[in-house]
């Protein structure tokens, strides 16, 4: 006589738990997602503009983006005869370089001049020099300038002066930031706090 064989179902619990473990073992094998840095500025990263820059300094060197690989690039637009943005946005980085200490070396400062007719090489190296010896300025002519501005979305308009030469100019107040690796990660508003400048800069230091 055949004898019957029971086939008892799996407890619900066990099943469960089974269920379960196994979920755990797949998470397990999965990476954790980078968390987000918290960033105080606007994160432009993957942007698909403000990523190539060649222009000469006032030395008459080309300079790129690519040569700062390593630092934190703060990138600015601005004007020697600039009466109070591009002063202030460039004393703010020369104080934080001295604040972040040793790692003030790897922030690279650039200024770009929307104002080439004035702001010649030496009158832009002269300027510079009142920030710190390792500010870089650079200058192209009014093409350069008017392609490099369109490529980094910056508007810049000559308001009139009382006399031909003391004209004014409008323009966009802000700082692109850069990671090491050369990519563009941050635009900061002009009158963003310095302490959350700092922040930015050493989170892209990191």
């Amino acid at each position: 006589r055949r004898q019957r064989r029971n086939h008892m179902p799996v407890p619900t619990q066990s099943r469960r738990t089974i269920v379960i473990a196994a979920a755990a073992a797949a998470l397990a094998a999965c990476p954790p997602a980078e968390p987000q840095a918290p960033f105080k500025g606007i994160d432009i990263t993957g942007a698909a503009y403000a990523n190539a820059l060649s222009l000469p300094d006032f030395d008459g060197r080309v300079r790129t983006l690519a040569e700062f690989k390593g630092k934190v690039v703060a990138l600015f637009f601005g004007y020697v005869q600039c009466p109070d943005v591009c002063p202030t946005t460039m004393a703010e980085l020369a104080l934080i370089k001295k604040q972040l200490g040793a790692d003030g070396a790897r922030l690279q400062p650039v200024f770009v001049t929307v104002d080439p007719e004035r702001d010649t090489p030496e009158v832009l190296k002269a300027y510079m020099a009142n920030f710190g010896t390792d500010f870089v300025g650079l200058r192209g002519d009014n093409e350069q300038t008017k392609a490099t501005a369109l490529a980094f979305k910056i508007f810049y308009s000559r308001v009139r002066g009382a006399t031909p030469t003391s004209y004014t100019i409008d323009h966009t107040a802000g700082t692109y930031l850069y990671d090491p690796e050369g990519r563009v990660r941050l635009f900061v508003r002009y009158g963003s706090k310095t302490e959350d400048l700092t922040a930015d800069i050493k989170l892209l230091l990191r």
